[in-house]
């Protein structure tokens, strides 16, 4: 199905999904990234700010896109802010369906795919569900629906399974970096040695995954953060603070890093002095496409400086890589790393073939031994 029912709006704004790369793909070959139009937000809760606030200066309806594990992320702003018994604004939804039941899925997106409407309904959003069987016009009469709830302060959202829609053109997405980020993470692994890593979600954690198997090495040094994006800093923060004597690495990405960042100051203002927060900085969520974050338009090196990391680098090559990781695996200060990374991955990369759960006895197992 075409993506003809967007063009009746003019605000759009999100995180980008892999389900939802058409929509992606439409709105950066369309708008770019533009205040008056299309932004990519740190998360979707800082979405529904935006298209609040969209509304609340034009009286008209914007479009929140996400993929339905950030759901989570919306709850609050949508219950206390948007919802008809308090502010009455209106906003439609694109949400990825990720974990359908009875479609084959990674583990982290199960759970969540069961709760994906049952939530919007707890949320008093009347949803319709697009498949690859939908017409447009189908979708047409149905946001003809909606918009006598837009018209009354509610909400709404089509709810879109993988290959339901389709855009024609595809967006190519580069960087001017030049170091892969699986080689970044094969030198992190040489330095870091026998500390813990905890690892961010997407394709790091993959990439982490298969350089132990080819080194045949334990996977139990590593906490491989499947889901939960956002949250592999906090998770190693409480693994750092209860095993002072380990040194925890934090491998995490620039989408990531932004989606909570709140929790580096928390980090940053600890008394911990084990921890090494790396942020493998490519400017694009890539693991849903390859769409830009802002975060390369900011300097997260003084960022981390200012909530309270001792140790400060960047790195845009393996020298000044290397010389990074040394000192921060010599130092007894909280350290933070960005590595400037380019966007692309191997196209065989795999998967863990371990289960979550077996991962975390794995990890708890490994925490006691050494």
């Amino acid at each position: 199905m075409k993506l003809d029912f967007l063009k009746t709006f003019e605000y759009f704004v999100g995180v980008p999904d892999s389900l939802l790369s058409a929509v992606c793909n439409y709105l950066m070959d369309t708008y770019g990234i533009d205040e008056k139009h299309h932004i990519i937000a740190a998360n979707e809760g800082n979405a529904v700010g935006l298209a609040a606030g969209y509304h609340l200066a034009t009286g008209k309806v914007p479009v929140v896109y996400l993929q339905n594990s950030g759901e989570g992320n919306i709850i609050n702003p949508i219950a206390s802010l948007l919802n008809d018994e308090v502010y009455a604004i209106p906003c439609l939804f694109l949400i990825g369906w990720r974990g359908k039941p009875g479609v084959q899925d990674e583990p982290q997106h199960v759970f969540q795919g069961k709760i994906t409407n049952d939530l919007l309904k707890d949320l008093d959003i009347e949803y319709f569900i697009i498949s690859r069987e939908t017409t447009e016009k189908e979708v047409e009469s149905k946001l003809k629906e909606f918009k006598k709830l837009f018209d009354k302060g509610k909400q709404a959202a089509f709810v879109i399974e993988k290959g339901a829609i389709e855009y024609e053109n595809k967006i190519k997405y580069s960087n001017g970096n030049t170091m892969l980020r699986e080689e970044i993470i094969e030198h992190i692994v040489k330095v870091s040695g026998e500390d813990m890593i905890v690892s961010t979600t997407g394709k790091a954690s993959r990439e982490l995954f298969e350089i132990r198997e080819k080194n045949n090495q334990s996977h139990g040094f590593d906490f491989l953060t499947v889901g939960s994006m956002g949250h592999s800093s906090s998770i190693a923060m409480g693994v750092a603070s209860q095993c002072p004597e380990k040194k925890v690495w934090i491998l995490d990405g620039d989408g990531a890093l932004l989606m909570h960042m709140g929790s580096m100051a928390v980090l940053g203002a600890s008394n911990l002095d084990n921890i090494v927060h790396i942020v493998l900085n490519n400017s694009a969520h890539e693991s849903v496409g390859g769409a830009p974050t802002v975060v390369g338009q900011i300097d997260v090196v003084e960022i981390a400086k200012a909530c309270g990391y001792k140790n400060t680098m960047s790195a845009n090559n393996f020298v000044e890589l290397d010389n990074a990781l040394g000192k921060a695996k010599d130092s007894r200060e909280k350290s933070f790393i960005e590595v400037k990374c380019a966007i692309g991955a191997r196209e065989n990369l795999g998967r863990p073939t371990t289960t979550a759960k077996e991962n975390k006895e794995a990890f708890m197992d490994k925490l006691e031994q050494i």
